[in-house]
């Protein structure tokens, strides 16, 4: 019989709650760890869509990259999530920056991996991993190779002379470790999410970035995650969310 606190316990052992940011809010926010477990919904958001894919699925738990309480609640809406999930009596247990900082199976390094990055270094206090490419292109060329690699349907980029042969790689928004990637000796930057200030920086410092989508820098870590949740807990059912269907729409 596997219960939550079980689930919790292994997530502690690879992605600890102690390394998670002063700003962050992460672990069990939802429910009881000594609930029982035989499936299990992971998402990178719980939206309330995720909370009825969950109800669809008789999960008693949803794990998410993205707390679902981040700030203080100062009312409880009967459509809003946190409340859905304490009414379906569905836990929640969200793996924020303590698992962007995982040594073996963190998003950063999940998007190394997915852009078959080799070499690949961690810098856990800057949210950032660095790797050499496959092949050695300008920036431009190796654009298209990460569109093609994350599945996006555009990305967004800043040209340079640079001839791409060390990345650094910082999921999400991480477009201001622009200065950080020129300091650990990358040739580009590939993130989710970029401020226009932050282009405009990197341009003038002379630092290429790719902009690929926050949705699709992180979602590399899910399934990598349920592989490594259900080898170790054969028992449950671990089923990566379908909630992100409305991601390929076009218009």
């Amino acid at each position: 019989m596997t219960k939550i606190k079980d689930i919790s316990d292994y997530t502690e052992s690879f992605a600890p709650l102690s390394t998670q940011a002063d700003f962050d809010n992460s672990g069990l926010l939802v429910g009881d760890p000594q609930k029982e477990v035989h499936t299990v919904l992971v998402t990178l958001d719980i939206t309330a869509q995720a909370v009825e894919e969950a109800r669809e699925l008789d999960a008693s738990l949803i794990i998410s990259h993205h707390p679902v309480i981040f700030t203080p609640i100062k009312s409880l809406d009967s459509k809003s999530v946190p409340y859905l999930l304490a009414k379906y009596g569905i836990s929640a247990l969200c793996l924020h920056t303590n698992l962007d900082r995982a040594e073996d199976c963190g998003v950063n390094v999940c998007l190394a991996q997915a852009l078959e990055l080799s070499d690949v270094s961690l810098y856990p206090d800057e949210f950032m991993a660095l790797g050499k490419p496959k092949r050695v292109l300008p920036v431009k060329l190796f654009a298209n190779d990460v569109k093609r690699a994350l599945g996006c349907e555009r990305v967004e980029y800043i040209l340079g002379d640079n001839i791409v042969r060390t990345v650094a790689v910082s999921s999400g928004a991480g477009g201001s470790g622009f200065k950080t990637a020129k300091a650990l000796g990358a040739d580009l930057l590939i993130t989710g999410e970029a401020k226009h200030h932050e282009l405009l920086e990197a341009h003038a410092l002379g630092m290429p970035m790719i902009v690929a989508g926050h949705f699709h820098t992180e979602d590399v870590v899910i399934a990598p995650l349920c592989k490594k949740l259900s080898e170790k807990f054969p028992e449950v059912f671990f089923k990566k969310s379908e909630n992100y269907k409305w991601i390929s729409h076009k218009i």
